[in-house]
């Protein structure tokens, strides 16, 4: 260990003498630094109030790749670079509009199209509805669907503790819904938005048609939680009412875009590389605060604090900030292709991609031995209330990488609340507390810091 590195610390108690470890200094040194030397809560400040949405191929994502490299020109690390990365471009078009209509009422609903949907027709859809709880239970009703606007209404499971259990075992009604309900002649999908809280925001999120012949794509849109519960009480009360929606979403050609990379590098094993990110684009409802202006954010302020502290890794670390998550994963993937053209040896990455809040630990993708290993340094965490060490899903942009002895870790913060914000119109900067926000990047920081010196 480099002795400019660390200075001794001795706390002197009741007459006892106790020293902290290196390790121990250098995680309180970055925790103070993130707390009261960030710059990630100005960062994102800018993203969401000056710049906004960021969905791939619109001027907003191309102005947040311009701002991200030029604010990592200025912490002096050792290169930072473009890497081009051609991504589609779905533009939404008008405010959606809906309502059911019961006999001669109409009751107005929120929702919104999913990304990828079709337009309805240019005078909307109107049309006969069936409630559905799952994908499975479209076979039992066959030729019943013909004509119909399938209503999928499967909840969020409220008795999950991890609300990302509770979203993975029901957003297939949204990724696959339109796509499965066209084979038996549904005209158009309408689906309970991915969120535990009932209120009147409907969540986007991106779907896809699959290898379904273009012919048969239909429209489809997610409704707000109370208008799902609205829309399943009617139908109760009379089966034979009608929904109507108009959307005017269209897809575009494929545009040029970038991932941004920025690398400190390493003094030992400089071809060993280490990456921490998040995803630059974010759907078009609001500014993406949480999904994913806060990864990027901590990111960047993950090698800021290093460099600050003039911490000299081992290894090669690079910030990458990640276009395209959202709908079609296009910079993810390509970062691993050109990895793999590069012959670019990672050995470990590590994603923020679950909100701003506080954070409670991480989930590893890796051997039961690393395991171990990684588990060991909980001790080291304990006194910042970090206490989840996990295997499990590390990140669907670090995901495509693959190199032979690599090990994948994601932050894991509270998850009570993100989904009140995922993919709606309330995902602004103002939902983010700047104190959970830096918290989160101390935890990344640390376990970078680890991860270099301590190896795997």
């Amino acid at each position: 260990m480099k002795k400019t590195f660390f200075t001794a610390l001795l706390l002197s108690l009741g007459g006892v003498v106790f020293s902290q470890s290196s390790d121990e200094l250098q995680l309180k040194a970055i925790y103070q630094s993130a707390l009261t030397k960030g710059q990630g809560y100005q960062w994102l400040d800018h993203l969401s109030n000056q710049i906004g949405h960021r969905l791939s191929g619109s001027d907003n994502a191309e102005k947040a790749v311009q701002y991200t490299k030029a604010q990592l020109e200025t912490l002096g690390l050792d290169r930072v670079f473009l890497q081009e990365v051609m991504v589609p471009k779905w533009v939404r078009g008008a405010k959606e509009t809906a309502y059911i209509k019961d006999g001669k009422n109409k009751i107005e609903v929120p929702i919104c199209a999913l990304g990828g949907s079709i337009a309805t027709p240019k005078k909307g859809l109107l049309a006969p509805v069936i409630e559905v709880h799952s994908i499975k239970e479209l076979e039992s009703l066959g030729t019943a669907l013909k004509g119909k606007i399938v209503f999928y209404n499967r909840p969020m499971d409220a008795e999950q503790i991890e609300t990302f259990k509770a979203y993975g075992h029901c957003v297939d009604q949204r990724s696959s819904g339109a796509r499965e309900a066209a084979k038996y002649g549904a005209v158009g999908t309408i689906v309970r938005s991915m969120n535990l809280r009932l209120d009147d925001f409907p969540h986007t999120g991106n779907q896809s048609y699959g290898d379904l012949p273009q012919a048969q794509w239909i429209p489809t849109a997610a409704i707000s939680t109370n208008g799902a519960d609205l829309l399943s009480k009617k139908l109760k009360e009379n089966p034979q009412l009608q929904f109507y929606f108009k959307q005017s979403c269209e897809q575009m050609a494929d545009v040029l875009s970038y991932n941004v990379v920025g690398e400190l590098k390493g003094s030992e094993t400089p071809e060993n590389i280490m990456v921490v990110g998040g995803h630059l684009d974010s759907w078009d409802l609001a500014d993406g605060s949480h999904d994913d202006g806060a990864g990027v954010v901590q990111s960047m302020e993950a090698l800021r604090i290093l460099k600050q502290l003039n911490f000299k890794p081992k290894n090669t670390i690079r910030v990458v900030l990640f276009m395209n998550e959202e709908n079609g994963n296009r910079g993810g993937k390509k970062y691993a292709e050109l990895a793999q053209t590069n012959k670019e040896n990672h050995v470990f990455a590590l994603e923020s991609d679950s909100g701003g809040f506080s954070p409670r630990g991480f989930s590893f993708e890796c051997n039961d031995e690393e395991f171990a290993k990684i588990s060991s340094w909980k001790g080291l965490f304990e006194p910042y209330l970090i206490h989840s060490f996990v295997k499990g899903h590390s990140g669907t942009d670090i995901g495509p990488l693959a190199s032979k002895h690599i090990v994948k870790a994601g932050l894991k913060p509270d998850s009570q609340r993100y989904f009140d914000y995922h993919h709606a119109a309330n995902d602004t900067f103002d939902a983010i507390n700047k104190r959970e926000l830096e918290l989160g990047t101390a935890t990344m920081a640390s376990l970078l810091y680890l991860m270099d010196q301590k190896g795997l």
